[in-house]
């Protein structure tokens, strides 16, 4: 094992407090780390550092001997002419384009190419050229599950070092060796995988907890002593006064965030009628995107839909919302249906309006009292509210796209790809808050993790065909990492009712065990003795009734 690159004391100097301060970190042979840490953190600062494209303000960096470093950037440039032209004519760029899904584009001149097609072609860029150490920010985003999949392999097999920021939970348990959490300029070192990172992180805040409190206790102590006369204070060392006034002169650590993202919004209540699409064809010029689709969605219902990179997916969501008119079919909405969208790319927001003046509108009045108080709860604070939306991160610009949409008081929520650009704290706080809101979502993703925690259905949509996906998201892996089974085989030949049981019982397995998470986390908080035994009696129920949806389910496959 050899060392690629050795960060000794580095620091970060930013224009409040240091980005990166003191952080010592050695990158070896079979390394694969893993840096997180919330939007504006420095992971990306970090990253430039160790590809040798940024230079730290303190500290060293040394690096082994010929060392060739191949690095991923956020948004990356590629050079003029054709996507093979770029890759270079070998073998091996052609299997990655293929990979990658991009083998249909790979004459298409890289200037007409949209940002998504751009970072899977710099993806390949990095995949294909000899090096030792890979620097990967991001590599997941526009990916599908196939590709995810097969980057995961690749990764794995890569006998360099590996440094990556990615949101992408499952991929970091399974590749990282190691874990880089920033937080407010400070950097922690975790062995193993991303949930070894939220074993450290909840020990380490409950540490925090339990000091700061020790400290609120001393301060109280030494301020009574303090208040009770010069006499007594006479009386007493002169070391423990000066002691005492240093202790209430410090604070605690100023949170990374001001306060905690609340995205509750008031929610219509919704009919029996929600959505519903029969036989409906989509179609443009000669090609046909859609073919025969039937969806149907009821109130508070949880719809995933999945499946290859230009299958149709933001199709079938821009369908289902309205945005777009089947060429044949009908698709119908409830009465009481109150649509949002969350776009896969943006809302197309004005790049040089302020934060405030896009959350006001057209007929508000920018920074009032409502606009404020709804802007803190998604973390608009300080300057940030006056900033132009041109000179957000990708990460601030989601969150105020994500702002917008819920500010609409939707109770039908469609999300295109919501997790792309955002870190893995906004990531978990709205997968909490979906598991609460009473609407009905449909959600495109290939966030295997976000997925799990948020959809009670699955969806596929593949060759202009929509079909229900048998075993929801761990089903789905199954299928797309490996060959067709007999018994899936066998499971497509089934009669209508079958698969519709199926897809009933996956709902309730899903519905239930959502249910019995939230139930064991309601427990574990409850201090009242009567309110604690109620919801353990409840909690009781629950998993009784998870375990026999899970017996009807097992029954179904047999």
């Amino acid at each position: 094992m050899s060392i690629l690159v050795d960060l000794q004391r580095v620091t970060l100097r930013g224009t409040e407090r240091p980005i990166l301060d003191s952080l010592s970190l050695a990158v070896a042979t079979g390394d694969r780390v893993g840096v997180v840490g919330i939007n504006g953190a420095g992971k990306t600062a970090l990253l430039s550092i160790i590809a040798g494209s940024l230079r730290p303000h303190e500290g060293d960096v040394r690096r082994g001997r010929d060392v060739r470093v191949a690095a991923l950037v956020q948004d990356p440039t590629l050079p003029a002419g054709s996507v093979r032209q770029a890759l270079g004519a070998s073998w091996e760029g052609d299997a990655v384009l293929d990979r990658l899904a991009m083998t249909p584009l790979a004459d298409q001149d890289t200037a007409t190419l949209s940002g998504g097609q751009r970072k899977r072609v710099a993806l390949a860029r990095v995949l294909t050229q000899p090096c030792d150490l890979l620097v990967l920010d991001e590599p997941t985003n526009h990916l599908d599950l196939d590709a995810i999949s097969w980057l995961e392999e690749q990764i794995l097999a890569f006998r360099g070092g590996v440094v990556l920021v990615s949101h992408d939970r499952a991929l970091l348990d399974r590749v990282t060796t190691r874990m880089v959490e920033i937080d407010r300029g400070a950097t922690y070192l975790h062995a193993g995988g991303y949930q070894n990172l939220l074993d450290a992180q909840a020990q380490r805040e409950a540490l925090e907890a339990s000091t700061e409190q020790v400290r609120r206790n001393l301060a109280r102590t030494e301020l009574a002593w303090l208040r009770r006369g010069a006499r007594a204070r006479s009386t007493k060392p002169r070391a423990r006064v000066d002691a005492a006034q240093r202790l209430l002169a410090t604070s605690a650590p100023v949170a990374a965030r001001e306060g905690a993202a609340d995205f509750t919004v008031a929610t219509p209540r919704l009919g029996t009628s929600v959505i519903r699409a029969h036989h409906v064809h989509v179609a443009y010029s000669d090609r046909t995107l859609l073919r025969d689709v039937t969806v149907e969605l009821g109130p508070g219902e949880r719809l995933g839909v999945v499946g290859p990179n230009g299958a149709g997916k933001t199709t079938v969501l821009n369908l289902l919302a309205g945005h777009l008119a089947p060429t044949s079919g009908t698709v119908k909405h409830g009465p009481t249906v109150v649509a949002a969208t969350l776009a896969q790319r943006g809302g197309g927001l004005d790049e040089r309006a302020t934060v405030q003046e896009l959350v006001a509108g057209p007929l508000g009045s920018p920074g009032s009292p409502d606009d404020v108080a709804l802007m803190r709860r998604f973390w608009f604070t300080g300057a940030l509210p006056l900033t132009r939306v041109g000179d957000l991160s990708g990460g601030e610009r989601r969150r105020l796209d994500l702002l917008i949409t819920l500010a609409r008081r939707p109770n039908v929520l469609f999300l295109d790809e919501p997790t792309n650009d955002l870190d893995l704290e906004t990531i978990r706080l709205i997968e909490d808050f979906l598991g609460r809101w009473p609407g009905t979502l449909v959600v495109a993703s290939h966030d295997r993790t976000f997925l799990r925690r948020t959809v009670d259905r699955l969806i596929e949509v593949r060759d202009g065909l929509v079909a229900d996906v048998p075993g929801g998201v761990d089903g789905w892996i199954t299928r797309s990492s490996s060959a067709p089974r007999r018994d899936e085989q066998r499971d497509e030949e089934s009669p209508v009712p079958r698969g519709r049981a199926l897809r009933d019982a996956e709902k309730a397995m899903t519905s239930l065990e959502r249910r019995r998470r939230t139930l064991n986390e309601r427990v574990l908080g409850a201090t009242d003795h009567v309110e604690q035994t109620r919801l353990g009696r409840e909690l009781d129920d629950v998993t009784r009734q998870l375990r026999d949806a899970e017996e009807i389910w097992l029954s179904l496959l047999e």
